[in-house]
């Protein structure tokens, strides 16, 4: 799962300062990046933060996206703050099967920048009664932006007229590094966002016209190579000691009675 991230402007932008010019960044900066919840140095996901996503759209100019998938059929306000609870993250085998998530899947696919994500590992220290939870925090070892493989969607508020962006994390198994911190014993199973590499984001938004096509973006659902990835232990995400959206967030805490 990924419900918790990192995300500054400059790894926002790293796709459109790729493709784009000095001044049509200098627009983004000035008209969209305040419309946003930049910078997050940590927001939960039921918060429905908002970010710039790219997608299959609009490929080199980033808009503005609210964390939660709300798919098109979604009739009002009521069922909208419902279902963006569930849709936060879209697990990738069965993107293509579920009603939140198939029209997206095959018609709305876009690219998350963020510099890296929040997981939780459970661990009960000795002569204590109970497990405890963990925050790890995970980036790239060369320090870029991870780039995460999303669904997007357009939904009509009928009461204002208003057009709203959302989206979802596509989710996939975890790598050895995501299985040894994601231990929730209540999931089946450890499971991590999709990070897809540099050279292989540009597929994820490519059309989807035919079972060949299925077949690639199916074949880039897949973990993360672990050797590319480090983590280590922060300060309390939850709860009374909770720092909220400060930059020191995710800097390193040891946990003395920790052992991983």
């Amino acid at each position: 799962m990924c419900y918790d991230v990192k995300s500054s402007l400059r790894s926002q932008l790293k796709r459109a300062k790729h493709y784009g010019d000095t001044k049509k960044i200098a627009e983004i900066e000035k008209e969209l990046a305040p419309l946003t919840d930049l910078p997050i140095h940590h927001r939960q996901g039921h918060s429905h933060p908002k970010l710039l996503i790219y997608t299959n759209e609009s490929p080199e100019v980033p808009v503005v996206s609210q964390w939660g998938l709300v798919p098109f059929w979604v009739k009002d306000n009521t069922q909208r703050k419902s279902i963006s609870k569930s849709t936060l993250n879209a697990r990738g085998e069965t993107i293509f099967e579920k009603a939140s998530f198939r029209d997206s899947a095959k018609k709305k696919r876009c690219l998350i920048y963020v510099d890296g994500f929040y997981e939780h590992h459970h661990f009960k220290p000795e002569n204590e009664s109970k497990a405890k939870t963990y925050p790890f925090y995970i980036h790239r070892k060369d320090g870029e932006p991870i780039i995460f493989a999303g669904l997007w969607s357009e939904w009509l508020d009928k009461e204002t007229g208003e057009l709203i962006n959302t989206f979802s994390i596509v989710t996939t198994e975890g790598n050895d590094l995501l299985t040894k911190i994601h231990n929730n014993p209540k999931l089946k199973g450890p499971r991590m966002p999709v990070i897809l590499p540099d050279e292989l984001a540009d597929k994820w938004l490519n059309p989807n016209e035919e079972e060949l096509d299925k077949q690639v973006l199916e074949d880039l659902i897949k973990p993360y190579p672990e050797e590319e990835l480090t983590a280590y232990t922060v300060g309390r995400l939850r709860g009374k000691d909770y720092a909220g959206n400060v930059e020191e967030i995710s800097n390193e805490v040891v946990y003395e009675e920790l052992v991983f």
